[in-house]
Formats: C-alpha cells, sequence, structure tokens
C-alpha cells in the first residue's frame, strides 16, 4: 500500500467521490485503480475513510460496497423526501411466495426452478418472474441435464437491497431443509433487512 500525505489523501478520496458521483452505477475496483494509477489495497484503505465520512448523520449520501464494486447511494431514511420531489411512486412490494422463493436461491443458488418447485412444494413461475423483474436474480445458465433447464441466481442488487457486501455475509443456516417452519423462519429472516415490502399474493 503506498503512503500517503493527509493533503493528498484528500484529494485521492475526492477524485474517488467525483468518479463515483458521475458514474451512477457501482464501479469496479479494477476500474479505479486503472484510472487513478494507485494499487487496490490503497483504494481500499480511502475507501474506508470515504465509508467512515459518510456514516456521520449530517452525510445525505452513503457509500454502498457489494463484492468489489462501490456505488454513492442515497440513505434509506431519506427517501420519502427524495419520493416527494421527484414524484417516484413506492415500489410494489414481494409476496411472501417471491420472498421465500427468493430466499431458497439466495442459500441455495445456482438453482432450477424445478428444484425450487420441489422445496416449496407449488408453482413458483410468477415469483421467479417478479424477481427477474425486479432485478434480485438472473439466469446463471443452464444444469447439464436432460432438458437443460436453467439456472438461477442473485445479483449485485439484491445483495445491496439486504445491505450485505458478500453473498457470504447471508445469516447462516446449517441447512436448507424442507419444512414450512423453516421457510418461514429464512423468509422472516431476510425480510427484516430487505428494503422491499411484502403483500399478499398466491405464488
Amino acid at each position: 500500500m503506498q503512503e500517503l500525505s493527509k493533503s493528498n489523501k484528500k484529494r485521492l478520496k475526492g477524485i474517488i467521490e467525483g468518479i463515483l458521483f458521475a458514474a451512477g452505477e457501482p464501479v469496479a475496483l479494477r476500474e479505479l485503480e486503472k484510472a487513478m494509477e494507485l494499487d487496490g489495497n490503497t483504494i481500499q484503505a480511502l475507501m474506508s475513510e470515504l465509508e467512515k465520512d459518510y456514516g456521520s448523520v449530517e452525510r445525505g449520501l452513503r457509500l454502498v460496497q457489494v463484492n468489489h464494486t462501490w456505488q454513492l447511494s442515497t440513505k434509506p431514511e431519506h427517501y420519502d423526501f427524495i419520493r416527494q420531489v421527484l414524484g417516484q411512486q413506492e415500489p410494489t412490494g414481494l409476496s411472501k411466495a417471491a420472498l421465500e422463493t427468493l430466499s431458497i436461491i439466495a442459500y441455495r443458488q445456482p438453482i432450477t426452478r424445478i428444484d425450487i418447485d420441489n422445496l416449496r412444494g407449488v408453482s413458483s413461475n410468477s415469483s421467479v418472474q417478479r424477481l427477474l423483474d425486479r432485478g434480485l436474480i438472473k439466469e446463471a445458465g443452464r444444469m447439464e441435464a436432460p432438458g437443460r433447464p436453467i439456472l438461477y441466481k442473485t445479483t449485485p442488487a439484491f445483495l445491496k437491497t439486504v445491505h450485505l457486501k458478500h453473498i457470504e455475509d447471508l445469516p447462516a443456516f446449517e441447512q436448507f431443509a424442507e419444512g414450512e417452519q423453516q421457510k418461514i423462519d429464512i423468509s422472516a429472516s431476510m425480510a427484516e433487512n430487505m428494503e422491499i415490502n411484502t403483500v399478499e399474493e398466491l405464488n
């Protein structure tokens, strides 16, 4: 890691801040390394300082890390004020069935829809489609099996939604077994951290 003076740190953090603001979407570590001609450890250290800076209550933005990318985002506690100015509508909530499906995918990914159906005991067609539409899951190739069914996995948007940096940060479960109580427990745990309302829906 490169040694930096206090004034140089401020300058470099300002450059990073400008890049993230202008990008408007997640920026990868390697892109910052190339643009700023700094090594990864130095970038990581600067990001840690920026994260602390944005952690203060008077700041309106937060620094969000997902895997090895960063993005500037507004704080959840300010959403109502932002929505009033921009006229954004409240996003449609996920059904309990969709949340249950998302929980299964998160813990068993990559997984086919047939396997999801077997775990839930009902069809998951509409739930999978809703999650695809919301950008919370995506196709992850096909299984080498008869019919070559599509595999699904979660996206960086999912990690951002549940406030996690890596999929490994999900709450640990000894085993994802069949059974209504465990499915309810896992779905409830997922819902606690999600910025998505749940709504009643069949599947």
